[in-house]
Parts: C-alpha cells; sequence; structure tokens
C-alpha cells in the first residue's frame, strides 16, 4: 500500500509532514493552520488517511492536505 502526500511523494511511517491549508475540524471549532509540522506519523490501512499526535490525542489527516518535510 503506497501513501502519498499533495506532490506524489512517498509517504512512511515516523516521517515529518506540514499542512498545505488551513483544515477545520469536525465536530469542533478549532483550526489547524496551514504550515504545521507533525513529525512521527503513522500509516493507517486507509491509503488517503495518515494519523499524527496532536497534544494528548490523535488526529487522522487526508494524505492530500501535506506535504512530506
Amino acid at each position: 500500500m503506497d501513501v502519498k502526500d499533495s506532490n506524489g511523494n512517498l509517504l512512511s511511517d515516523g516521517d515529518s509532514v506540514f499542512l498545505i491549508k488551513d483544515l477545520k475540524l469536525k465536530g469542533s471549532s478549532t483550526v489547524l493552520k496551514r504550515g504545521t509540522v507533525y513529525k512521527k506519523i503513522r500509516l493507517t490501512d486507509n491509503p488517503e488517511e495518515i494519523e499524527v499526535r496532536e497534544g494528548k490525542g490523535t488526529l487522522v489527516l487526508k494524505a492530500a492536505f501535506l506535504k512530506k518535510a
């Protein structure tokens, strides 16, 4: 299973990525700002999604809105 970022670069567990667009979280008033860096990503079973740690919780983000750092 190949997970690719917005530019087509392959992502793997432990990579660092950053957001290319402001994203509003579903069910919350929180907005994730463009340029935010997430380190040590984890791949999911879905090739379009990855998991990142945000504080004490985990977020699932679409790979189409990420760029490899």
